[in-house]
């Protein structure tokens, strides 16, 4: 439920204004004369409702009851026993890379965070990093500078973290650089949610924070890269295998 709290906690705003709006409605229905108003009133106030608790309910299962955060997925993919550099980049939320060095004391991590995302200005932030500390080793990054000699790393990991670029030319110039930096046979690794008809229903308008399939094929494809697997991780979020 960690994460499912933090989402909670950003989205604090959102949900006490939709809790306020259902209620105004369910009020304005009992003082309506109109039948078929009546019914639309409950009904939309329903609606509000029942959102909150889907989005809520798909948070839940996306973050704290699925395979995005443990990676069991990867196996067949990437080999961490064998693996000896590795660039984990997230958006100022971390959950992954402690349990990454953990796991795998031979793992040489460098663990990066995309400079000025939306993120930063969140009011949860400081609340999240005291549930999961940065990385005290972590560096700030540019989506078109990557910090790293050409072909020095194995493998790329990005968990719910390259939507925060929001410009499609910068999210090319990301993956250029990633084709750079990586080692002969070096995969990236992408899983995110997609703006999708999945995410419109439990996530209703929060789903344009995502990108669609076609923006991430576009972008993968105008770097010089293959999305060779496109795997589901949940009914709500997607993870790319790309290779040069």
């Amino acid at each position: 439920m960690k994460i499912t709290k933090l989402v909670i906690l950003f989205n604090e705003q959102k949900i006490l204004l939709g809790v306020m709006v259902s209620i105004l409605l369910l009020g304005l229905s009992f003082w309506a004369e109109s039948h078929p108003l009546i019914l639309v009133l409950r009904i939309l106030s329903g609606l509000i409702v029942l959102n909150i608790i889907a989005s809520l309910v798909a948070s839940y299962i996306l973050y704290d009851r699925s395979d995005l955060y443990e990676l069991k997925s990867l196996e067949g993919i990437v080999d961490w026993n064998k693996t000896g550099h590795a660039v984990l980049v997230h958006a100022s939320f971390d959950p992954l890379s402690k349990t990454l060095e953990q796991e795998y004391p031979d793992l040489h991590l460098t663990v990066c965070d995309i400079f000025e995302n939306r993120h930063e200005i969140d009011k949860g932030i400081e609340t999240s990093k005291k549930i999961f500390p940065p990385n005290p080793e972590e560096i700030k990054i540019l989506p078109d500078r990557l910090p790293f000699e050409n072909s020095t790393q194995e493998v790329i990991l990005a968990i719910t973290a390259l939507h925060e670029i929001l410009d499609h030319e910068q999210r090319v110039l990301f993956f250029r650089e990633a084709k750079r930096i990586l080692k002969d046979g070096g995969v990236i690794i992408v899983s995110e949610q997609f703006r999708d008809l999945t995410n419109f229903i439990f996530f209703n308008i929060g789903a344009f924070h995502f990108l669609s399939e076609k923006q991430w094929k576009k972008a993968v494809s105008e770097a010089g890269l293959k999305i060779i697997e496109n795997k589901k991780i949940t009914p709500f979020a997607n993870m790319l295998v790309i290779k040069e």
